[in-house]
């Protein structure tokens, strides 16, 4: 199905290969995963695969690439389209339409199938991701981790003969992970090639048939999924991969919260402040705040708590309201109610000036033409010097998050685990109040796992209110003293009922302070 004999490619600006010396067969049928550190040349491998090497990215590519028999360099970018399904690390880059029931009909409609072959084909689709309810929303309207499924799902749209996935499970929730393994191991037995990019291992142990691991470029070892599942957890480190077996669940006490929006794990705890906050002072406090967009409540919180010099882990499924509860708390979306920092209520102005979020896609983050820059900017934005940090300063920064090798390049030009280091950098040089960090281990390794939880502990340490929104156990374990669990929006009759409770509740304390 696909076969690499000695490729070798070269991106226009940089210095040295990306893929040196690469042979690979992959058999059709045959799930293979691509494992190893952030910038071993994964994500590149996949684009050889798909044809954006050499047709859409500048370089120079040796070597011999096939997919279908097709030579890559040769064949044309859409004939390779019509035999490939790709899913980016971050799907909104991919989005052609508006909703997701257009996104899954688009390529279909683009090869020309019969609306009713469309039909059948896109029923199917969403019912095996399970996408049926969300299928009239618009995609701008959807969590990372919806999108991700939407975007596999539309890749599988016009039935290619293999499947490329990257950082699929990245964004996506246990049970999201659950449902992306079982449409995985349904396509494997349809014979559908699927080759998948992938730092999380673990769900993939019992479906895939080879983990090849990347090291610089080269392939280094290639395992069977029974000889990667005998290897001792010491050797697997070594390799410095994550685990392979499915890490536990962290025990970690809920936060004071209450609230349409709250899970009933957190729902259980106490809804007063801890003792030691002093009413609500040391903490981050959110009353009656409340967040519709688009006529829908997509947050509603009663009462939460954030423990200054701690770090509150931020949990649920996908779609319920987690980066919805980043952005007010950072100041970046209108909302109804009250935030108070230490005890004095804050506005949206004053929270955008002492906030620090490292967003989920963080390209959408990166200012400047260089790491070293980039650095500097968030010191600028910060104010925390007059003369700004020394190089010395920078480059222990950036040493610290393995990127000081890459300091004079640009921050488009590195990897996508690179990249997100650089902006949690970035947010760690800006010395913020409250620091957020949003999905901030997709794309990263296991060393790089430790480096994003020791920056993590950190921020909290130097007394910061710190916000963990994450679907990663490993990162929990390793990060999180506290959780807050939210819960999707319930029927919009359920949420009808709480909103005009709210509304009353909000009404009263305004009559009783009128009384007063």
């Amino acid at each position: 199905m696909i076969t690499i004999s000695q490729a070798t490619w070269q991106y226009t600006a940089a210095e040295r290969p990306t893929m040196e010396g690469v042979d690979l067969v992959i058999e059709p049928g045959e799930m293979v995963v691509l494992c190893g550190a952030s910038g071993s040349g994964k994500s590149t491998l996949l684009r050889m695969m798909n044809g954006l090497i050499p047709h859409f990215h500048e370089g120079t590519l040796s070597g011999r690439v096939t997919v279908s028999g097709l030579d890559v360099r040769k064949s044309a970018l859409d004939e390779l389209g019509r035999r490939t399904g790709t899913v980016l690390q971050h799907p909104r880059r991919q989005f052609f339409t508006a909703t997701v029931i257009d996104e899954l009909s688009f390529a279909l409609e683009n090869f020309g199938a019969e609306p009713a072959d469309i039909r059948a084909r896109v029923n199917m689709l969403m019912r095996r991701l399970g996408l049926h309810e969300i299928m009239e929303r618009p995609l701008s309207q959807l969590s990372g981790g919806q999108q991700q499924r939407v975007a596999i799902a539309a890749a599988l749209g016009h039935d290619p003969g293999a499947l490329l996935l990257d950082e699929p499970s990245s964004n996506l929730s246990a049970d999201a992970v659950s449902t992306l393994a079982g449409a995985l191991a349904e396509l494997r037995e349809r014979d559908i090639t699927i080759v998948i990019s992938e730092h999380r291992l673990y769900y993939l142990t019992g479906i895939a048939d080879r983990f090849v691991l990347l090291e610089r470029g080269r392939i280094a070892h290639s395992w069977t999924a029974q000889q990667l599942a005998a290897l001792d957890p010491s050797v697997v480190e070594q390799y410095g991969l994550r685990s392979i077996d499915p890490p536990p669940p962290p025990m970690l006490s809920p936060v004071p919260a209450a609230g349409a929006s709250i899970g009933p794990t957190s729902a259980g705890a106490a809804v007063r402040p801890p003792a030691e906050s002093g009413n609500g002072r040391g903490s981050l406090q959110l009353e009656d705040v409340c967040c519709v967009l688009k006529g829908s409540t997509v947050l509603s919180i009663d009462t939460a708590y954030f423990p200054t010099g701690a770090v509150t882990a931020v949990c649920g499924p996908n779609g319920a309201g987690k980066t919805t509860l980043a952005r007010v708390v950072a100041g970046l979306q209108t909302h109804a109610g009250t935030i108070r920092l230490n005890g004095e209520p804050v506005s949206r102005r004053q929270r955008l000036r002492v906030s620090g979020i490292v967003m989920q896609d963080v390209q959408r983050q990166l200012f400047t033409d260089s790491v070293r820059a980039e650095i500097e900017l968030a010191a600028a934005r910060a104010g925390s010097s007059r003369t700004g940090p020394t190089d010395d300063d920078v480059d222990r920064l950036l040493d610290e998050f393995d990127l000081l090798p890459f300091a004079d390049q640009h921050p488009l030009a590195l990897s996508g685990g690179q990249q997100q280091r650089l902006v949690i950098a970035g947010v760690r040089q800006a010395r913020a109040r409250i620091v957020i960090y949003d999905e901030p281990s997709s794309g990263v390794d296991r060393r790089h796992l430790d480096s994003i939880a020791h920056a993590v502990r950190r921020s909290a340490r130097e007394g910061a209110v710190v916000l963990l929104i994450t679907h990663d156990d490993e990162l929990l374990q390793r990060a999180a003293d506290v959780r807050l669990d939210l819960r999707p929006p319930a029927s919009k009759e359920t949420f009808v009922r709480e909103h005009e409770t709210l509304l009353q509740r909000i009404t009263g304390r305004l009559v009783l302070r009128d009384q007063r």
